[in-house]
């Protein structure tokens, strides 16, 4: 089986990884373009990109699919399947209808909830207790495809979309092994998608990110945990910004929410139905260190407002 694999960041190179190990002929890899990373803006290719050289597969990494050049190499190459993993580029009809098995993704949620762009940062910030893994045979919609296999897993209940992303990529390897087996069988069985299930897992911006003490403790635990570790749940108090990389639920209360409730022996702060605990955070300009040794160096008055 002929793949040309379309996928980016290290979750993507899980499973190009597994496919090499797995003897499949890999004979390209698209990704995106090299982009600039760190403080010195040191333009670093993507993980795909590097495993992909090891192995001595083509690379390409076009800005567009949609010029006609994109879709000129991908006949030159005849791919049987167009494997896709986390690529970040919607993919023209043309380029779907081309291989013999389709154009396969790897999507990181139970379809059809979460469609979209960071379906496991959103499964943990909404409050699902179960995600997992789909393979799809892409349409032109967002994630609307017609569903392949699945492969369910529980979000731990106090897990990080970090870890997450850690326990779910070798699990769509996986299945996405399985799946190419299965489609080479002729021994899949499509089901479409239920489109009143669906929901939508929308790109990530930093303000996203920010705290609203009006919620509920379990959600500001939620958000937390979902935007961990990046871009890292923050708020704000004494006017300077706070990253809040770990918080738990306490059930003491107040009358007003986003007040400091306790600042003794630990940072409580008050939101609608009870409280949460600020564990370890990261002070504007600062390391990351614990809330009793942001206490130690910087008081903070009960009654104190967060925003």
């Amino acid at each position: 089986m002929r793949v040309v694999f379309m996928g980016t960041p290290d979750y993507a190179a899980v499973t190009l990884q597994k496919l090499i190990d797995e003897k499949y002929d890999i004979v390209a890899l698209f990704a995106q373009p090299d982009k600039p990373v760190g403080r010195k803006q040191v333009l670093t290719p993507p993980a795909t990109k590097v495993i992909a050289q090891q192995n001595n597969i083509s690379v390409y990494q076009p800005n567009t699919l949609r010029d006609g050049e994109a879709l000129k190499t991908l006949k030159e190459l005849n791919p049987d399947v167009i494997v896709v993993v986390a690529y970040g580029k919607i993919l023209p009809k043309e380029i779907l209808d081309l291989p013999k098995y389709g154009c396969i993704n790897g999507h990181a949620s139970l379809l059809p909830k979460l469609r979209g762009a960071s379906p496991i940062q959103w499964s943990i910030v909404t409050g699902e207790s179960k995600t997992g893994i789909t393979t799809m045979l892409m349409d032109e919609g967002m994630d609307t495809g017609d569903i392949l296999e699945t492969t369910v897993v529980d979000i731990g209940e106090n897990e990080t979309a970090e870890e997450l992303f850690d326990r779910l990529a070798p699990l769509s390897a996986e299945l996405m092994v399985s799946t190419l087996k299965k489609a080479e069988q002729g021994a899949l069985t499509p089901i479409k998608q239920n489109e009143a299930e669906a929901t939508y897992a929308p790109i990530i911006k930093k303000e996203m990110a920010h705290l609203d003490f009006t919620k509920t403790a379990d959600e500001i635990c939620n958000a937390v945990r979902g935007f961990y570790s990046w871009p890292c749940a923050f708020c704000f108090i004494n006017d300077k910004r706070i990253k809040v990389i770990k918080a738990n639920k306490t059930n003491l209360t107040s009358s007003e929410c986003g007040v400091v409730i306790k600042s003794d022996d630990c940072l409580i702060i008050s939101c609608k139905d009870a409280s949460v605990e600020l564990i370890t955070v990261q002070p504007e300009g600062a390391k990351v260190m614990s809330a009793m040794q942001m206490l130690n160096g910087h008081k903070i008055s009960a009654g104190t407002k967060v925003n």
